[in-house]
């Protein structure tokens, strides 16, 4: 018979510590629903921005799709507009101005949301006075 009991363990090491921690089983994580306006508005942007990018290939103008990029002919087709691979200057030119005519609005209501709270800030600071 052996004469240590059967309950007793060996005193617990350092080494033995850290071997317990690598060896954890690891923790899940589970992401949150996200909800409030700016979920439903970033949503309906995705939405929209998908049934354009669908869309428009759907399109006719003048006989053919509105927009066509046709690479073997190397030839690109923008709402009735024939560019050749030498027209790529004017190409870019098109992109960069509906680019900036699409973002002078988005600009101008920025800047209009910020001068609201500017005044409201400066009203506040008037009537506390």
């Amino acid at each position: 018979m052996s004469t240590q009991p059967k309950d007793t363990q060996a005193p617990a090491t350092a080494t033995d510590e850290v071997e317990e921690e690598l060896y954890a089983k690891r923790q899940k994580i589970y992401p949150r629903e996200v909800h409030g306006i700016f979920a439903n508005l970033r949503v309906l942007g995705m939405a929209t921005l998908l049934g354009i990018y669908y869309g428009v290939p759907w399109l006719g103008w003048d006989g053919r799709q509105a927009v066509l990029f046709d690479l073997p002919a190397r030839k690109f087709h923008i709402f009735g507009l024939t560019f050749w691979p030498q027209d790529f200057f004017f190409l870019a030119v098109l992109l960069i101005v509906l680019g900036i005519a699409a973002g002078i609005p988005l600009i101008a209501a920025i800047g209009f949301v910020a001068a609201l709270g500017i005044r409201e800030t400066y009203c506040r600071r008037l009537h506390a006075i």
